[in-house]
């Protein structure tokens, strides 16, 4: 799948609308009880960014972004200014934020996680597109050091140590990050008259799988 690590602009998707979904069957049996079941096993996410459209620089700024991407063709990075990071909204990333996994002695790669909670339940979220420069590792509550002790791929949101990490080592991280989307349409509507009378397109922008 064709993909741009580039990111929609963020003062543009600012003020849109969007969170996830999730696909449930629904079955209501003869008794009157029913069964439920999802094909996913993560949510998808949906957004529309034309509610954020302010001016008519920003319609340029749209349509410019959307030739780019050739339409729907090309996936790019999208900022939830909803859910962005690892920790608290209105807090810094902390290398401590998410447990992400244990060392084994054997395994250096792992996977960047974010953990939702809600009582005794829990769901874990790959995180594939971290931002640049925003990842931070810690080993046993040892900070490490990016380059020196493990790289991130940006593009999948794996971290991968220098050495694996000792058994039973808790690998904790915080960070930033985009999720994957193409827009979903075909086209783009605007009218300047209607747009200044305080009319916005309708903008679908949805999450890929990749």
């Amino acid at each position: 799948m064709d993909f741009h690590e580039v990111r929609f602009p963020a003062n543009l998707s600012f003020g849109s609308v969007g969170g996830p979904e999730r696909q449930t069957d629904v079955v209501t049996l003869a008794n009157g009880f029913e069964e439920r079941n999802t094909p996913w096993q993560h949510s998808r996410r949906h957004y529309d960014a034309g509610v954020a459209m302010r001016g008519l620089d920003d319609i340029e700024a749209l349509i410019a972004f959307f030739e780019a991407r050739r339409g729907q063709i090309h996936g790019f990075r999208w900022k939830d200014w909803s859910d962005y990071k690892s920790g608290g909204a209105l807090l810094a990333p902390s290398y401590d934020d998410q447990l992400i996994a244990f060392g084994d002695d054997l395994t250096p790669n792992f996977q960047l996680i974010k953990t939702y909670r809600s009582g005794e339940h829990t769901y874990a979220r790959p995180i594939i597109k971290p931002v640049r420069g925003s990842v931070h590792i810690s080993l046993g509550g040892d900070e490490q050091q990016e380059g020196v002790h493990y790289q991130v791929d940006n593009t999948t949101g794996i971290v991968t140590f220098n050495h694996p990490p000792n058994e039973g080592d808790r690998v904790t991280a915080g960070y930033e990050f985009d999720v994957p989307v193409r827009f979903d349409t075909n086209r783009i509507m605007v009218s300047v008259a209607s747009f200044q009378a305080g009319e916005v397109p309708d903008v679908p922008v949805v999450e890929i799988r990749i």
